[in-house]
């Protein structure tokens, strides 16, 4: 099975960040979005705004963009066209991996019959997936960097997954995780972390495999963390919850494109990227999603590390790239984040300042949201 590969520009960069539409008054998940994007497109879809698997959600995504400031001033752009429409119907937009309260058994299904075929097929697994985030597309020229790209950010996974850590609560409870959200996606049988695989053609057969045992309908349903997108021509991190703010989606629009340029530019010239140990990314996966910028993570030579240094490290590292890229600024903003808290964190103080009430929470994201950062 042949897989065409629609190669993009060096480092090229869309962003798909998904909003929670919710209640002003009750503070609950709220469907409307059928109705607001009609209103907002009656003549067809909107460009860059889309149903998701909940009618209580809205993905807005960019066109193919060269900076991370472009694109989030895209998103924003996007944003600015729908706020009239959800506030007209007292509604406020979030995002957040979870939302603290809503109740995934209260929500309604968008109308679509891939998302009817979802539900049919994966039942319980499906219905429950009242989570939220934010996915980064990387443009590379080739196939055959691809798939080493894909192994090799795999490393980083925890790092992610630290910085996005969006998802404490979960129908009301707090989980005691920092990312719930990253364990109920990884339930589905094609989600969760990439098969680490020798390049293109073992990719090219594993997809027909999958597809001629009926495991799938198209390699679209292939949610993996990290994965390649070959229609877009790009590398695709899935792995982030959903971000509160478009000063951090930022962030890790910047972390995603730096990671993926020095990995291409390392690929051209001549050098092997490495693949890290399978038991080392699941367990630094786990680490990461149950205690988020507390976690120590394991390091190839099996010593560990605080992930808050690895980041702060990472940064730093990374900083002549940023400068290539024009994200200076926007990666400088992982110093910000490990000072003053990710989001879970953030949450869990509003609850505490306000005795538990996770309508605060609520309050508090949507009061980001609107400021545009933390």
């Amino acid at each position: 099975m042949k897989i065409p590969f629609e190669a993009s520009s060096r480092s090229s960069l869309g962003v798909e960040w998904e909003l929670q539409l919710v209640s002003r008054e009750t503070r609950e998940l709220t469907s409307a979005a059928s109705e607001i994007l009609r209103e907002l497109s009656p003549d067809g879809e909107h460009p860059k705004a889309k149903h998701e698997l909940l009618e209580s959600t809205i993905e807005i995504i960019t066109g193919v963009c060269s900076t991370v400031s472009e694109a989030t001033a895209d998103l924003a752009a996007t944003v600015a066209e729908l706020r009239p429409l959800v506030e007209a119907r007292g509604l406020a937009m979030m995002c957040a991996g979870t939302h603290p309260t809503t109740d995934w058994a209260t929500q309604t299904i968008s109308p679509s019959p891939r998302y009817a075929k979802l539900v049919e097929d994966m039942q319980w697994l499906a219905r429950q997936l009242q989570i939220f985030g934010v996915h980064v597309h990387v443009g590379v020229r080739s196939p055959d960097k691809a798939i080493p790209i894909v192994n090799a950010l795999t490393s980083y996974i925890p790092h992610f997954l630290a910085l996005s850590a969006s998802s404490p609560y979960w129908i009301g409870h707090d989980t005691g995780l920092a990312s719930s959200r990253s364990k109920v996606f990884e339930n589905l049988p094609t989600a969760g972390l990439p098969y680490q695989l020798a390049g293109w053609d073992e990719f090219e057969s594993y997809m027909e495999t999958l597809i001629s045992t009926g495991t799938i309908g198209s390699i679209k349903e292939v949610w993996w963390d990290i994965r390649p997108h070959p229609t877009y021509g790009t590398v695709e991190l899935r792995i982030c919850d959903g971000l509160p703010t478009l000063h951090e989606v930022g962030m890790v629009a910047a972390l995603s494109q730096c990671l993926v340029d020095v990995l291409d530019r390392e690929i051209d010239k001549g050098y092997k990227l490495p693949t890290p140990k399978g038991w080392v990314v699941r367990e630094n996966k786990w680490r990461a999603a149950r205690y988020g910028m507390a976690a120590e993570i394991i390091r190839e030579d099996e010593t560990t590390r605080p992930v808050r240094d690895a980041l702060l490290e990472l940064a730093q590292d990374l900083k002549p790239t940023a400068e290539r890229l024009d994200c200076v600024e926007e990666l400088a903003r992982i110093e910000e984040v490990v000072a003053k808290g990710a989001s879970y964190q953030r949450q869990r103080a509003a609850a505490a300042a306000a005795d538990g009430d996770l309508h605060a929470v609520v309050d508090s994201l949507t009061a980001e949201f609107d400021a545009g950062a933390p």
